[in-house]
């Protein structure tokens, strides 16, 4: 009684001066730092807080059809009386389509909205803490569940019953949509603009739209902000891509064998499920059951195909489509954020599915800082959130999305603007706040980090037990070795992995935070020590000249922090098969000293090129963004494989080109290989 008291008073005090209180919120205080300030206090307040409305009101699977007739089904999540009747003024609403079934929301909602157990479960989940075991990376993901990823991927109460409204949305083919699923293409994407439409007019919408979500969400928003529907107003994406292809499918022609087919069985598998509801009240829909029929496992046959397939010739169309990068489903999944100009806050992770993507979006969306915002976390993509909602840390993600739209929604001047706009947890030290990130332009500025050449050495340095121990020397050196690497299955038990399963593997110190298992069948080249705190921020890139004993080779860098201890970090990684090597200049950067920052690559048909036995074949690899720092006493290693499995594993007819043959690192004096690093501090190398 007492409670339910509390919240009657709440709502009628932010009923009667909820709107001087926006009027006054002219006087927010600025956010300074990665926690807010004082505005972050109140940004938590508000999530957190007694609400205006005491009750939520659902509307299930709503029918939205679609231009060329096809249902989908949303669900409405609306602010409602201590009755649970709909308020009847209308109010902002947030958009969120998935793949993943409404009925997760479902599920997930519901356990929220049961007293006390949401709060339960939470603080239950925050009390599981195993650091300093060796399954200490489960404590990341019960950090994760209490920051707030959790509510961005489902339904946030709190935040609807401070007046917004909620549709989440089956895209179709997926749920309880009808239809063949589309994934990310052309017909899902105008399904997006259709469904903002259908809500801007809805009587319980102002007009005012914003969309949520994550992962496959997140990169729905992107594809559809840069379309600029009408109402769209405001975007918060987690862990959005961009590139699709060097992202996740295909990076550096390296197919993403494990993530891909896992992540195309899950999606097929929920689809499948059927409105059980309907079939016993005689509303089952027979055009949802025709259209799985038709299309029960979309791509998987695909997917089959490129592994079965010993030639490239014989590949399926569809297949030929996603490795041709003039097609039009290929450019469909190529993202231009250059056309966004609503307020978006990108949130992502330096060991995230799409971390390559990340900083790329929120450098090129056309609007300006503080409208903007980069969040990254030293995460995976299942842990967003690891790392908030404590004294000194950023706010979970639920209070940052909560406070997002109160700015650009309901015109509260909050201070979420002047936040970041650039927030960055850098792997080896804290959360830091700044102006810019990982920009083409990096190291023309006198606070920017100077790219330097760190080459590739035969010497040893005795501080790596591995295939071959070299060294990564300030000045080029006189070598002229040639060293072997073959394929090899410690990757299963590495970063790349960790990453590819989206952080799950990564529950296993080894096989996460630490590269020691996986260098036994690697070439590992390692720095002196620095002398001081050494910054590494921005995109890396490795130059590598090799040599294949076969007619393709699919090599693999990744950059890592060498403890003193030996323990040895991955900070960011890259591969690429030889074959297609050739570099997209018009989408590529170089730093002032001539080198690449972003070789990206075609990742094409049009551009595979078979190498020639035993002929030198220089190589540019790519690696995301980081931002990561060196204390005293830590090296710098660069590490070379030769392939990457399980995380990628060539197509069946590049397979064969390689012959799982040893692949060869020519050191040559006259075409160096080395790392092309950003650099703030004095390393002492």
């Amino acid at each position: 009684m007492k409670n339910a008291m509390r919240v009657t008073v709440a709502a009628v005090a932010v009923t009667l001066f909820g709107p001087f209180l926006a009027a006054g919120a002219n006087a927010a205080p600025p956010a300074p730092g990665p926690d807010g300030g004082a505005a972050g206090a109140n940004w938590l307040a508000a999530e957190d807080g007694p609400q205006q409305y005491p009750n939520i009101n659902i509307q299930w699977d709503v029918p939205i059809t679609m231009s060329d007739g096809t249902v989908l089904k949303g669900n409405v999540y609306r602010p409602a009386d201590p009755s649970g009747r709909p308020i009847d003024a209308p109010t902002p609403t947030i958009v969120n389509l998935t793949p993943y079934s409404k009925l997760v929301s479902n599920l997930m909602d519901h356990a929220q909205s049961i007293p006390g157990l949401s709060d339960a479960l939470l603080e239950f989940v925050r009390g599981i803490d195993m650091s300093g075991t060796p399954l200490s990376g489960v404590t990341d993901l019960t950090k994760a569940v209490a920051g707030g990823e959790l509510r961005n991927f489902t339904v946030d109460r709190q935040f609807i019953k401070s007046g917004y409204t909620q549709v989440v949305v089956d895209v179709r083919g997926t749920g309880f949509s009808q239809g063949t699923w589309d994934m990310l293409r052309d017909r899902e994407q105008q399904d997006t603009v259709e469904v903002i439409d259908w809500t801007r007019q809805q009587p319980w919408s102002n007009g005012r739209i914003g969309m949520n979500g994550l992962s496959y969400s997140g990169i729905n928003q992107v594809q559809v902000a840069a379309k600029r529907p009408e109402g769209l107003q405001a975007i918060f994406p987690v862990v959005p891509g961009s590139d699709l292809i060097n992202d996740v499918l295909a990076p550096g022609g390296g197919f993403g064998f494990n993530f891909i087919p896992l992540w195309l069985s899950l999606v097929n598998g929920m689809k499948l499920v059927p409105d059980v509801a309907s079939a016993f009240n005689g509303t089952f829909d027979m055009k949802w059951l025709a259209d799985r029929a038709k299309d029960p496992l979309t791509f998987m046959d695909v997917l089959v195909n490129a592994y079965t397939t010993t030639r490239l010739d014989d590949l399926d169309p569809r297949a030929k489509e996603l490795l041709n990068q003039n097609s039009g489903p290929r450019q469909a999944w190529l993202g231009d954020p250059s056309r966004i100009q609503i307020p978006t806050f990108v949130s992502g992770g330096w060991h995230d599915l799409f971390t390559y993507s990340e900083s790329k979006i929120y450098n090129a969306i056309d609007v300006a800082p503080g409208q903007k915002q980069l969040f990254m976390g030293n995460t995976y993509h299942l842990t967003s959130g690891n790392e908030y909602g404590k004294p000194g840390l950023p706010p979970r993600l639920d209070v940052l999305q909560h406070a997002w739209f109160d700015r650009w929604l309901k015109d509260i001047d909050n201070g979420i603007d002047n936040y970041g706009p650039v927030t960055l947890r850098q792997q080896g030290g804290g959360w830091i706040s700044t102006d810019s990130f990982a920009e083409p332009e990096e190291g023309t500025g006198s606070d920017d980090p100077e790219y330097r050449r760190m080459y590739l050495s035969a010497n040893h340095t005795g501080t790596a037990t591995s295939a071959y121990d070299g060294a990564l020397t300030a000045d080029a050196t006189g070598d002229t070795d040639r060293l072997t690497v073959g394929p090899g299955l410690t990757g299963v038990c590495s970063n790349d992995s960790s990453q590819a399963t989206m952080g799950l593997l990564a529950v296993f110190v080894a096989c996460g935070a630490d590269s020691r298992i996986q260098e036994t069948n690697g070439l590992t080249f390692t720095s002196e020590p620095v002398a001081e705190p050494t910054t590494v921020s921005g995109r890396i890139a490795v130059r590598l000249n090799t040599v294949q004993d076969a007619a393709d080779g699919y090599w693999v860098t990744t950059v890592n922090d060498v403890a003193p201890d030996g323990q040895s970090s991955v900070l960011s990684s890259g591969q690429l098969m030889a074959s297609l090597r050739d570099v997209d200049e018009d989408n590529s950067s170089k730093s002032a000293n001539g080198d690449y920052t972003d070789p990206r690559p075609f990742s094409s048909l049009d551009h595979h090129r078979p190498t020639t036995p035993g002929e030198a074949t220089t190589l540019d690899i790519g690696l995301p963004a980081t931002e990561a720092v060196l204390q005293p006493g830590h090296r710098l290693r660069v590490d070379v494989y030769a392939g990457n499995f399980p995380k990628g594993l060539p197509i069946l007819p590049m397979l064969i080109d390689t012959g799982l043959q040893p692949q060869h690192l020519q050191l040559d004096p006259e075409q160096p290989s080395f790392v092309n690093v950003p650099i703030k501090g004095n390393p002492g190398w």
